[in-house]
């Protein structure tokens, strides 16, 4: 892994009311503090900068960009945490894939656990790994790649670049997973484009979307 260099991009707002912030976290931020004061600079902290009741509910890989929820109270935090734990929250991300996929629509279902002597790699484990599924829909495709939409139904470490890997089409620009051309891409080609979740104070469905940069 290259050096930590984090984007000085200003915080983008999305959408802030009393209970729920939603920001678009930029490609090679932290979602949170990594371990040493090199690795302080997050996007938890610049939001508390300016939000100091902000409180975590999920995170992104570093390498990933869009659409990231905060809670801005303890209830909020506890409603929100509960809707991503029992899979009530609806993510489709965008990504850029090596080669063509001639398929439609798909789904890859492949269990998945931590790599321990490559950590923070995970890899596929039937006999081992905890379940992990996610549909795929072709939005085009020529002979060098594939854009598509993701729909994770489960929330693993890794999950979209890794069931992409193991059919065959690594996320480009993935330090991870893709190798050779697939890797030579200026970041991650994967983005969190929409949110959907029900909003702590009253239940109402909430759909945020962070266009995509690429």
């Amino acid at each position: 892994m290259t050096a930590y260099a984090p984007p000085n991009d200003p915080l983008s707002i999305l959408h802030d009311d009393h209970e729920v912030l939603l920001v678009d976290k930029p490609s090679g931020l932290l979602s949170v503090p990594g371990k040493g004061p090199e690795l302080a600079d997050c996007l938890m902290t610049r939001v508390q900068a300016v939000f100091p009741t902000a409180l975590l509910v999920h995170r992104l890989d570093r390498d990933t960009s869009g659409v990231m929820v905060f809670a801005l109270t303890p209830h909020a935090q506890r409603h929100l945490g509960l809707q991503f734990e029992k899979r009530q929250t609806r993510k489709t991300y965008v990504a850029r894939v090596a080669g063509r996929i001639t398929e439609r629509t798909g789904t890859v279902d492949l269990p998945l656990i931590v790599d321990w002597p490559n950590r923070p790699k995970q890899m596929v484990d039937h006999e081992n790994g905890k379940a992990a599924v996610t549909d795929w829909r072709v939005v085009r495709a020529n002979d060098d790649e594939t854009r598509l939409r993701l729909m994770p139904k489960t929330g693993r470490s890794h999950q979209l670049r890794v069931h992409m890997l193991a059919i065959g089409h690594p996320i480009l620009g993935d330090p991870f997973y893709a190798q050779g051309p697939a890797r030579d891409h200026s970041r991650l080609m994967l983005h969190s484009e929409t949110l959907q979740f029900r909003h702590p104070d009253g239940g109402q469905g909430m759909r945020i979307t962070a266009p995509c940069p690429f």
